[in-house]
């Protein structure tokens, strides 16, 4: 074969993302996008083959949310792209940095409904619902801009999706010259003056309060700084989890679905607020409307007024915000504020509990755990410490099953050598089960704890609660032991809290994922 002359732009795309620092990217080599794949065996980049393109935007998902970095997905025309877009609106709402870049069908023959393969009417569009940027290139050079303009976005923007499509005619095109990495931007400076105006409200403040979100997971230091000044309880989302120790006598951690909190936020004189949207699933209430006495600090402007009206309102990056605002920060003579009292549990949340402390203990305090919409993870929220920021990735906005294995082999893929474990129900994991093929190919030591109480548990609770009689919540569940040997991982099903903790140990020491089944037999016996 004659050596090529000049490099495609598919091959060329490829040197790109590997200068502006891409070391993995997650997807499925198809007769679409096979242009893509061929500078790959000469690239540094890693190629992960998923085992399905929603295993590819998970793992990109868990990648960045564990790395701070952008994950990277190749997919093909119609079908891969459809198969993305669930990951792609989880990443969307928890704001996370995934670039998918997609082939698409010639430029001179899309969207003309002839009955090409992979045909859709407006790949574009259905990208365009759960993305932050989405470009179609027609020329080389577009594809050099759309790649910059996506690691722009990355570098100085709210975190969110990017979608790039790249049509076949274009992919085998020459790419001509100029394939460099261009210049980045970065978060915008706050404003002098209005870090000005929150050092004055805070100071003169009698009950002030701290909220950190995904968003200040970087400014944890700057935000106990300030809280030690003011003796101000500091409380985290769910995303926020882990940006500042968990057992610092002013982290109240994850509590803002109380009722108690709701309270404090109505009789506090100066919220100061960094890094989260302060959404329906940061409540789980959509009539919680903070309307006064709010400080916001955030990259997004279009977060600032909805649906909580701010008073001072700070547009740009977390940690420079809260720093510039410790320094003014006077110190308080004023007792701390107690730790946030959950109530009495109910059985089933003293059940998990036992559970919880049980696995927090054998876990690693760096472990990075990905966890899935699943009743445990749920408790876990609340009650689960965690104390290093990037270790609690949990599928929030979206809100979507399946997210926490394949979410959790990304990760893994980001951290190296530190631990990560992967929290998921029996339901959850049957979405995407057959990615425990990519993480016992690769010899993941993933720790894989599955809560199964063969049932959908919480639907079946709301069900009781709403009056509704329990009806589609029950499952013929596999022998989910066997399932996971026959993908050549390790297995184990203790009957104990104390095995429990036995079979974690034994994970972390493992050189393949171990799917540890986890049910109620633990503790009732």
């Amino acid at each position: 074969m004659s050596k090529r002359a000049e490099l495609s732009t598919g091959e060329a795309l490829v040197g790109l993302l590997e200068a502006y620092g891409v070391d993995t990217i997650f997807g499925i080599p198809g007769v679409h996008n096979v242009e893509m794949y061929r500078a790959l065996p000469r690239s540094k980049i890693r190629h992960v083959l998923v085992r399905h393109e929603q295993g590819a935007g998970f793992m990109a998902d868990g990648y960045a949310r564990a790395t701070g970095k952008p994950g990277v997905c190749f997919t093909i025309t119609g079908p891969g792209l459809t198969n993305i877009l669930t990951p792609m609106g989880q990443a969307w709402s928890d704001s996370s940095n995934v670039l998918v870049i997609s082939s698409t069908l010639d430029i001179t023959d899309s969207s003309q409904g002839r009955g090409r393969l992979h045909e859709m009417i407006d790949q574009r569009g259905a990208a365009a619902a759960v993305t932050g940027l989405h470009m179609r290139a027609y020329t080389p050079k577009d594809v050099r801009d759309a790649v910059a303009r996506a690691f722009a976005h990355f570098s100085s923007q709210r975190p969110r999706p990017a979608y790039l499509e790249i049509p076949l005619d274009l992919l085998k095109q020459p790419a001509g010259e100029g394939w460099e990495p261009r210049g980045l931007p970065r978060v915008a400076s706050p404003s002098r003056s209005q870090i000005d105006e929150a050092i004055a409200k805070l100071n003169a403040a009698h009950k002030p309060l701290i909220i950190l979100g995904g968003g200040a997971l970087h400014a944890g230091a700057a935000a106990l700084a300030i809280a030690e000044r003011l003796k101000a309880p500091i409380i985290t989302t769910t995303a926020g989890k882990g940006a500042v120790p968990s057992d610092h006598p002013l982290c109240l951690g994850y509590v803002m679905g109380r009722e108690g909190v709701w309270r404090l936020l109505r009789e506090s004189d100066a919220i100061l607020c960094a890094g989260s949207e302060l959404s329906e699933t940061d409540f789980w209430n959509d009539e919680v409307v903070i309307d006064k006495n709010l400080i916001r600090i955030d990259i997004d402007p279009s977060v600032m007024s909805r649906p909580h009206s701010a008073d001072i309102a700070i547009l740009g990056d977390a940690r420079e915000a809260l720093e510039a605002i410790a320094h003014g920060m006077k110190e308080r003579v004023a007792e701390a504020h107690a730790r946030f009292d959950l109530g009495e549990p109910d059985a089933l949340r003293a059940m998990l509990a036992s559970v919880l402390g049980v696995i927090r203990e054998a876990l690693p305090a760096e472990t990075v755990i990905c966890s899935d919409m699943t009743q445990i993870a749920y408790a876990a929220n609340e009650i689960f410490p965690v104390s290093v920021p990037r270790t609690w990735l949990h599928p929030v906005g979206f809100g979507t099953l399946g997210f926490a294995l394949p979410a959790g082999i990304g990760a893994k893929f980001g951290v190296g050598e530190t631990p990560v474990a992967v929290m998921i129900g029996d339901y959850g994991l049957q979405y995407t089960v057959n990615e425990l093929g990519t993480a016992a190919e690769h010899g993941l030591p993933l720790v894989i704890l599955m809560w199964n109480n063969d049932a959908l548990g919480q639907i079946r609770d709301d069900m009781v609660m709403k009056g509704i009689q329990p009806n589609a919540v029950t499952l013929k569940n596999p022998d989910f032991q066997m399932l996971a040997r026959a993908y050549g991982c390790q297995s184990a099903k203790p009957e104990s809290l104390k095995a429990l903790a036995e079979a974690i140990g034994a994970a972390l020491k493992a050189e393949r994922p171990t799917l540890i089944e986890m049910t109620p037999r633990m503790v009732t016996g």
